[in-house]
């Protein structure tokens, strides 16, 4: 008969080692689907954790079972659809730029025939540096006048609109490309500090482009929305579906129209510097399910294995 704390063989088993198994059973026990290993590249998690800065995207894959279930996601009260894929159903995860610093759930609902299954995940939320601009700057520079103001919300709530709407069906495929070559400014989240006021962060990246440059969509969508509007200028909204949006701002030309389909790697627009701009370049946003992420933070992911949209 062994005692107590002793293994067959008579060693002695520790209370660490005790810790150590009971933390094997409990994060088994919290972290059930093993998911597609890690990279540097795509930020894939491992073991259902996952780590990655404000304004960074991440690749969750979930394994699920049946006909067609539904699986769907949601993250600090954002929902993240998943697609198919041969390797289970993969969602893209988007870190909002002020997304709270720390660890938030996903969590993920999977519905088959035999009834819904939840399963729970923890994503680290990292802090990212962002750079500080101060200006100052006349005071009707800044100020805007009444019927500025009042188009200015105009456009903001035609935007917001816009952005609320999702289109169920994944429209983009394959890897996404830069719009444009050019001096990158490494804007994106760079908070401006007006006169001594702090202004919103810069939710895109400046892409400094001859005048005229060509345009082109970063992957396939629709043209959802094209505006000229008082901050932006000319501008082009793409929908690449399940909630994937990316626009085009400060254009001199727009190539496409409303409800138009598009290509990645079509022409679009070209570079200009309408709006309020200073120079000839290029704003690129992304909203991912309304998330504020760096678009590089796409083209930096490894998608060309995924299966086809269908």
């Amino acid at each position: 008969m062994t005692s107590m704390g002793a293994d067959r063989t008579g060693k002695r088993t520790g209370r660490s080692d005790l810790r150590a198994i009971f933390a094997v059973v409990l994060l088994t026990s919290v972290f059930p689907v093993d998911l597609v290993p890690g990279s540097s590249h795509d930020l894939r998690g491992t073991a259902g954790q996952f780590s990655g800065k404000q304004g960074q995207v991440l690749v969750v894959t979930v394994p699920a079972k049946g006909p067609d279930p539904e699986v769907s996601g949601r993250f600090l009260g954002r929902r993240i659809p998943f697609f198919q894929d041969r390797s289970g159903y993969v969602g893209l995860l988007g870190i909002d730029m002020q997304d709270a610093p720390g660890t938030h759930e996903l969590a993920v609902e999977v519905t088959g025939p035999d009834g819904p299954h939840h399963l729970s995940y923890n994503v680290l939320v990292i802090k990212e540096k962002y750079p500080v601009q101060h200006l100052t700057l006349p005071k009707d520079k800044v100020d805007l006048d009444e019927e500025s103001l009042l188009r200015v919300k105009s456009e903001q709530e035609q935007v917001k609109s816009m952005l609320e709407a999702e289109s169920k069906q994944r429209l983009w495929e394959g890897r996404f490309i830069e719009p444009v070559s050019g001096a990158v400014s490494g804007a994106f989240g760079r908070v401006r500090v007006i006169n001594g006021q702090s202004r919103n962060p810069h939710n895109g990246e400046d892409i400094a482009a001859p005048l005229g440059a060509e345009v082109v969509a970063m992957n396939d969508g629709i043209a959802r929305l094209t505006v000229d509007h008082f901050f932006s200028g000319k501008g082009v909204f793409l929908d690449h579906g399940q909630g994937l949006y990316s626009m085009y701002f400060h254009l001199s030309e727009i190539a496409v129209e409303d409800g138009a389909t598009v290509k990645r790697g079509q022409v679009i627009g070209r570079v200009g510097a309408s709006g309020r701009a200073t120079g000839p370049h290029l704003h690129w946003g992304v909203r991912l399910n309304g998330a504020r992420v760096n678009p590089y933070a796409l083209t930096r992911l490894s998608l060309d294995g995924l299966a086809a949209s269908r």
